[in-house]
């Protein structure tokens, strides 16, 4: 896939442990010629924790993309009117985000994108990142797994002794994962043993 033609929306929630994974990858589609714009949730955007410090973090993304963020619902909410996204990916999304995204809940930034996204029949790349995947957001993954235009990073369970329900996205199956959804395909397998 040619990225250096691609127009693509990140938006990225609050699993803030694989915050060095995402970060990896986007800086790998950046290098590769992508036109990435970031969309940081209001937890993203505030929440420090012992993985990232939030305003070093959300610096350290702008400047991969070489632009801004959205950082406001009112500044997602052209993504639709202007297509402004050939793609969009949200890594990682949390069950909370996969919960609102199934009940068409637009409370922060990257859910407004996404809504606006798909009203352009334009692909929405998901990588799971959720304690409860195979508990009370396996319904939710289910939904989202028969929607149109939605397609999923690979998944598989991160620790399956310690915390049974939890899984999280192959963070590496990013890049692949959009040019299958481009294609209009999705990447297979999609439950992997990988993390």
């Amino acid at each position: 896939m040619k990225f250096n033609e691609c127009k693509i929306g990140f938006g990225i929630t609050g699993s803030f442990c694989t915050f060095g994974r995402v970060k990896n990858e986007l800086e790998k589609m950046a290098e590769a010629g992508a036109d990435i714009t970031p969309v940081f949730s209001f937890n993203t955007q505030i929440t420090n924790t012992r993985f990232a410090d939030a305003g070093k973090f959300v610096n350290e993304i702008e400047k991969i993309c070489g632009k801004a963020g959205m950082k406001t619902i009112a500044q997602a909410e052209p993504v639709g009117p202007k297509a402004l996204f050939d793609v969009m990916v949200i890594a990682p999304c949390t069950g909370n985000t996969l919960a609102k995204l199934c009940a068409g809940i637009t409370d922060s930034p990257v859910l407004m994108a996404a809504k606006a996204h798909l009203r352009n029949e334009r692909p929405l790349v998901i990588s799971v990142s959720t304690n409860d995947a195979l508990g009370i957001n396996f319904k939710n993954i289910g939904y989202l797994m028969n929607m149109k235009n939605v397609y999923f990073v690979p998944f598989g369970q991160d620790d399956p002794v310690k915390k049974p329900k939890s899984m999280i996205g192959d963070m590496s199956k990013i890049p692949d994962a959009v040019e299958a959804a481009l294609e209009g395909r999705q990447l297979q397998p999609v439950i992997s043993n990988k993390k």
